[in-house]
């Protein structure tokens, strides 16, 4: 897991810990000491710790007038035990929220499972940010993470599954990212916002 770095290529258009609104803002980083784990295993420096023991992020990109943002998570999603949501919700999104963003994309290829509990900071999540017109999408689940959080009845919070598994959004820039996952959610029935 160590090789696994964080998406970098937009790193000339946005850098969080450059971003005074960033909670991630003045955060140090190493190239080169490994010194964060999930379980025995060592990740690559880039990543964030946000509170969570068993999952990781890294805020790519935010564009403050259009109110999104891009984050990338790695390791395993754990509400059960860990409660990673409440990290997420508290430490993350309210942080941005409090900043004006109101849509969430997040990539999820690289969460190794999902361990749900109750979906209670889904919720409130979603009522936050809803009346402005914003939404949550989880890109790329894999089949079983999909499952729990069909289990967890997350599909009641934010959108995931379907059109939101097979998006290549490496080659592309962040914005037409963003353009392409509004447009599917405008298409879908599924879309949760309201």
């Amino acid at each position: 897991m160590h090789d696994i770095e964080p998406y970098f290529k937009w790193r000339d258009q946005y850098v969080a810990s450059e971003d005074r609104a960033s909670p991630f803002y003045k955060r140090d980083y190493s190239e080169f000491t490994f010194s964060q784990k999930i379980y025995n295993y060592f990740i690559h420096p880039q990543w964030d710790h946000f509170g969570s023991s068993t999952l990781y992020m890294k805020l790519l990109y935010v564009d403050y007038d259009e109110a999104y943002c891009h984050i990338e998570l790695i390791g395993e999603w754990n509400d059960c035990l860990h409660n990673d949501i409440m990290y997420l919700k508290r430490d993350i999104a309210d942080h941005l929220y409090e900043n004006g963003i109101r849509k969430f994309i997040i990539y999820c290829e690289n969460v190794l499972n999902f361990h749900g509990s109750d979906n209670c900071y889904y919720e409130e999540w979603l009522d936050d940010i809803a009346d402005d017109g914003g939404w949550i999408c989880f890109i790329n689940v894999s089949d079983h993470v999909e499952k729990e959080m069909l289990d967890t009845d997350l599909q009641h919070y934010t959108n995931f599954g379907g059109i939101f598994n097979d998006i290549e959004w490496r080659r592309k820039k962040p914005e037409n990212v963003f353009f392409l996952i509004e447009g599917l959610l405008r298409k879908s029935t599924k879309r949760l916002s309201y």
